[in-house]
């Protein structure tokens, strides 16, 4: 089976929203803007039924006059050719924004989930990828899992971190 190699999909575009505690309270980041200037993402990918592979990517964005976020990533997955991905993200609602990516089949669905950021999409091959982005104290980095299923069934995982550069 193949799985696209862009498991690591979504740029944790949202990552930037501090978490927050009874005891800390960090000010309130607009979540786009932490993808403006450089961000690395990296990250191993599991495959079923195939040996886990490194991936590192290399973000570049920028915010358009309407506020929306364009990003690149020249995207590096261990012992392969180096590709690039595209985004376009805009906000909808407090909490709910939409994208386009060039892998993705479709709008890319982004909401906050507690103090995550749910992203779900559609990929080629009749793959779901659901990734759940959970910003680190500070604001500069989150953890990210992704998980691509195939008739409901996990086909493949990609655990990792994003760091804002």
């Amino acid at each position: 089976m193949l799985v696209p190699r862009y498991i690591l999909a979504a740029p944790a575009l949202l990552l930037a929203a501090p978490l927050s505690s009874a005891s800390i309270q960090q000010p309130q980041v607009d979540p786009l803007r932490f993808f403006q200037g450089r961000t690395e993402t990296v990250g191993t990918v599991k495959i079923m039924f195939h040996k886990s592979y490194r991936t590192h990517s290399i973000g570049q964005g920028r915010i358009e006059p309407d506020g929306s976020l364009v990003l690149l990533q020249r995207v590096q997955d261990e012992g392969k050719a180096a590709t690039q991905r595209w985004w376009r993200v805009r906000q909808t609602a407090p909490d709910r924004f939409v994208a386009t990516m060039s892998d993705a089949v479709g709008p890319v669905a982004i909401d906050k989930v507690g103090t995550s950021y749910r992203f779900r999409f559609k990929l080629k091959g009749n793959l779901k990828g659901e990734q759940m982005l959970t910003p680190l104290p500070g604001g500069r980095a989150a953890l990210s899992n992704l998980k691509v299923r195939k008739m409901g069934m996990t086909v493949a995982t990609t655990d990792g971190i994003v760091r804002k550069t």
